[in-house]
């Protein structure tokens, strides 16, 4: 009879714990700060959405920040904003109080003592030696040769095969080896062949893809979890990234790759440096670029008449009727619209989603909002590209017209090796082809470091020439 007493007041202290819980975190929203553990228990529910946890979160919080509190034995106090002031405050005006921080460095020690991992005095100096490589006129020299030829040679002969037997294709998969043997050639000289008829599987892609799972999670659970997954061995180590990445011996002859631009500069770089410089690259180039095509391609196959709107812009520059396999950089520096359905794109489905920063000295931002050394500041460019604040009533919308300039942004450094590639391969497939995707099929996002589609982007294409 006791013990029957004992669980029903124990019941009812639970659930009084629960009303007052509800009661504080009334008006709060999706997420709840629960006593000890915080915020981490909404966190963790809706981790299969959460950039649209993150949207719906920071749309309704003021100024467009969200202070997420986590349990009091972690660390993981994030201050989240999408306010342009704050962003423009920690990205320039106050700069060297938020670099990446020494947490960043462990989440992706993946990235070693590269561009992505260095802050300071490195990132800057990292910064200047390789966008003096970048915009030499040799490499983009090799930069046009290998768009085009990848193109010509590789990427049309899938989609005549696919368009020929009317076999499903997952276009995802086909930019990621489009990208991974343009940018192992740009960056190393060496082309692994990837991108063949048969769509074999490609190692270091899928080695790169756990990699990029395990960096996400590593931003959502505690930090003493995922260092003990480490320790254990469960996280993916840059070494066996390097043995699936094959040998990299092979000359070029149009023009200088970027390890051959760093040996030659003379700067005594050790074997390590180049490794993790080259890494860096390699994997920037990998992912952003794909994933950029792959959702601008989803977003131009579902609105017909952005599609007629690009395609009205090729035959300007065409003779009429002409059927073209690729478009040089010349060519493809004229195509404005192009460009900016391109830029609307990356607005909406940015390759990297977020991005975190970490104050040295305890600060307050343009919102208002506090901040210290012991809390992380997160950007979400998804979020940010759906504020009708900053957007407006139509930021929903995939409207190229909107882009008169693209101020918005801060500056990447592969810019615009990026567009080159992305504008070469958009050009060829909508000049080209009709991409259709197949019925049923959802288009949503994933959970990773890299905004991919969940489940690829099944299509079928079909030749514009064929019935012609």
């Amino acid at each position: 009879m006791a013990e029957i007493c004992y669980i029903k007041e124990f019941l009812l202290t639970f659930l009084l714990f629960v009303a007052l819980c509800a009661w504080r975190n009334r008006g709060s929203g999706l997420i709840w700060n629960w006593p000890l553990i915080g915020m981490l228990p909404g966190l963790l529910l809706h981790v299969g959405r959460i950039h649209k946890i993150c949207t719906e979160v920071l749309g309704k919080s003021r100024r467009g920040t969200f202070h997420f509190q986590g349990p009091c034995f972690a660390n993981m106090d994030m201050l989240g904003t999408v306010d342009p002031e704050n962003i423009h405050y920690i990205m320039t005006s106050n700069f060297r109080n938020f670099p990446k921080g020494p947490e960043f460095r462990e989440i992706f020690d993946v990235l070693g003592d590269g561009i992505f991992n260095s802050d300071h005095d490195s990132w800057k100096d990292q910064r200047n030696v390789s966008r003096a490589l970048i915009i030499h006129r040799s490499f983009h020299r090799f930069l046009a040769v290998i768009s085009c030829e990848k193109v010509e040679k590789g990427l049309i002969l899938v989609l005549e095969k696919a368009a020929l037997e009317n076999r499903v294709l997952d276009l995802q998969d086909l930019f990621q080896m489009f990208n991974f043997d343009s940018i192992c050639q740009l960056v190393t000289g060496y082309n692994p062949g990837c991108l063949s008829l048969d769509l074999a599987d490609v190692p270091f892609s899928k080695v790169m893809d756990d990699v990029e799972e395990s960096i996400f999670l590593r931003h959502v659970l505690p930090e003493n979890i995922w260092k003990l997954q480490r320790r254990l061995g469960v996280a993916m180590k840059r070494n066996e990234i390097s043995r699936k990445n094959g040998d990299s011996n092979i000359e070029n002859k149009n023009g200088e790759d970027l390890l051959t631009a760093y040996m030659n500069r003379g700067d005594g770089y050790d074997d390590k440096f180049l490794r993790d410089t080259i890494l860096n690259v390699m994997i920037a180039g990998r992912d952003t670029t794909s994933s950029a095509l792959t959702w601008f391609v989803w977003l131009v196959s579902t609105h017909p008449q952005v599609e007629k709107k690009i395609r009205d812009e090729l035959k300007t520059i065409l003779p009429s009727g002409e059927r073209r396999v690729f478009f040089s950089v010349d060519e493809a520096k004229k195509l404005v619209y192009l460009h900016r359905a391109l830029c609307e794109a990356l607005r909406m489905y940015p390759p990297v989603p977020f991005q975190q920063k970490e104050p040295v000295e305890p600060d307050t931002l343009p919102s208002g909002h506090f901040v210290n050394p012991k809390m992380k500041v997160l950007f979400s460019w998804y979020a940010m590209g759906r504020m009708e604040l900053i957007w407006g009533k139509d930021c929903l919308d995939f409207k190229p017209e909107r882009w008169i300039s693209e101020g918005t942004w801060p500056i990447c450094l592969g810019k615009e090796v990026a567009f080159t590639q992305m504008k070469a391969v958009a050009a060829a497939l909508i000049h080209n082809y009709r991409v259709r995707v197949v019925d049923g099929h959802r288009v949503v996002p994933n959970c990773s470091i890299i905004l991919y589609t969940r489940d690829g982007l099944k299509v079928r294409v079909a030749s514009r020439w064929s019935t012609n």
